[in-house]
């Protein structure tokens, strides 16, 4: 394993002062206590906010809805499941017996997952500039270009515009609760939307599946509340 962390390091051209912090970042939940559920959740929000500045330098006359459509395709799970097997996260993962044993290693949202665990890692070991920079190596072999807002949409981003649209805060999620055992869990996930006063549920067997769950229903709750007289 100190092998292995060792050439990820070289992979992601960071070397860590607190190799604790990469550790933790490729440990899933299945495997310890002491998992990388809490650095997924930072490293989703730096990772939104490098792309986001990334987008704005390279996309400079694209509008902000344009953005966030480039965006939304930039960070979804395919994606970060690619980056993830081309940093052969896989070779690091470290996963309790029954998730090894039912393709825990291949499964893209696991591995999306501690992709964002790592940048995460890498904010906290470095700073915002390291992670950012992080991010931005990441994504130089990814093609990124204005068309790739035609590109199909997600619950969740059909929903951000939805709200962008007429002026609204984007929504929030928050996991409500978990059930089952550690590499089988059911997450339900709460949205809500303050300024409409509204919330909705989603269940799934991860975070990522259980908030495009709730982002659905949202979405039809609205749907029908336009169709009232």
């Amino acid at each position: 394993m100190i092998d292995s962390l060792a050439g990820l390091q070289q992979r992601l051209q960071h070397v860590f002062k607190d190799p604790l912090l990469l550790r933790r970042a490729v440990t899933h939940r299945s495997f310890s206590a002491d998992h990388n559920e809490r650095l997924e959740f930072l490293g989703d929000s730096v990772l939104n906010l490098a792309v986001s500045s990334l987008l704005f330098e390279r996309l400079a006359q694209l509008p902000e809805g344009d953005l966030s459509r480039v965006r939304a395709n930039l960070v979804k799970q395919d994606t970060l499941h690619q980056i993830a097997l081309r940093l052969q996260i896989p070779a690091v993962l470290r996963l309790g017996e029954g998730e090894s044993k039912s393709g825990g290693l291949q499964r893209p949202s696991i591995l999306a997952d501690t992709l964002e665990a790592l940048i995460g890692a890498v904010y906290l070991d470095a700073g915002y500039e390291a992670a950012q920079a992080l991010v931005h190596r990441l994504y130089e072999g990814i093609e990124i270009k204005p068309q790739m807002q035609a590109a199909a949409k997600d619950a969740k981003t059909a929903l951000q515009e939805w709200l962008q649209g007429r002026k609204m805060q984007l929504p929030l999620y928050r996991v409500a609760a978990t059930e089952g055992v550690a590499h089988q869990q059911i997450f339900e996930v709460e949205c809500s939307i303050a300024e409409l006063g509204l919330s909705s549920q989603g269940r799934g067997g991860s975070r990522r599946a259980a908030e495009q769950a709730a982002a659905t229903s949202m979405l039809t709750q609205l749907t029908a509340k336009a169709k009232k007289p």
